[in-house]
């Protein structure tokens, strides 16, 4: 795909990309794809597709009790337990906010490890890692933002994503449907939204104005970006999904950066 080649423009020291079809074939990619870069919060939906799995596996119930009084395992997913951003402080009663939180998913992760009696980021190996052959992916600490991986890796995720075969495709429609509708709050690097969409695990984009990708991206698409200067997004009506790995933080060359070539993959994605 010539489009991804747009990366080399970019106002960063290295980055990869790599376009993967909802078929699982890979459409085009640019860069060092086996470099391992950290995450940041697109550990997030790595964790979130593990707690899914630990559902599917019946080793936790989405609405049982996890995280502060009245949160669920479904409000830490969905950033509405009403934990705050970085640390065990409540700042509002369960699904009536939309606080993006890491200590949510931090919770998220000690409660799994406790019902399965398996330390979270053996968990996240065992449950996601393996089977889609991720062997270059690490979690080396918190499951909100400490992963470690690398654009091919990421493809194969975003392709069961896709396609899921670790998980039932309803789990995943569930995971990419907005959960608590209608709260506002704030999306970090863009400011508040109103409403600000998730799912359980994975923002969804819905009509965000500022946002991270593309102005031809559907409402539907759905991901998560991370601070480190990393994103990854499935368009369901385009049938594809985009990683793009860098090693410069986030901040306003991103915010420039990143939509351009989301709508040049979309194009060359239709053009074909």
């Amino acid at each position: 795909m010539q489009s991804l080649a747009m990366i080399e423009n970019w106002p960063v020291p290295t980055a990869a990309v790599g376009v993967v079809r909802a078929d699982g074939s890979l459409a085009g990619a640019h860069g060092p794809t086996g470099r391992r870069f950290p995450l940041a919060s697109v550990t997030k939906p790595l964790a979130a597709y593990a707690a899914l799995i630990a559902y599917e596996e019946g080793a936790v119930e989405l609405d049982e009790p996890a995280g502060p009084a009245g949160s669920t395992v479904r409000h830490l997913l969905a950033h509405t337990s009403g934990l705050a951003f970085d640390e065990d402080r409540v700042m509002a009663a369960p699904g009536t906010r939309r606080i993006y939180s890491n200590a949510g998913f931090e919770a998220l992760g000690d409660h799994i490890a406790k019902a399965t009696d398996i330390p979270f980021a053996d968990y996240l190996r065992q449950a996601v890692l393996e089977p889609l052959g991720m062997a270059s992916t690490t979690l080396e600490g918190s499951p909100a933002k400490d992963a470690v991986s690398t654009v091919d890796d990421l493809v194969r995720f975003a392709a069961e994503v896709q396609a899921p075969r670790l998980l039932d495709p309803r789990t995943v429609l569930e995971a990419m449907t907005v959960a608590h509708p209608g709260l506002s709050g704030v999306l970090p690097g863009y400011g508040q939204q109103k409403p600000n969409d998730w799912g359980l695990g994975f923002e969804i984009r819905d009509g965000k104005s500022p946002h991270w990708t593309g102005s031809a991206s559907s409402p539907r698409t759905f991901g998560h970006f991370g601070q480190s200067g990393t994103f990854l997004w499935v368009d369901p009506d385009a049938g594809a999904a985009c990683v793009a790995l860098s090693d410069r933080d986030f901040g306003p060359w991103a915010i420039e950066a990143w939509p351009p070539l989301t709508d040049a993959v979309l194009a060359e994605l239709r053009g074909r």
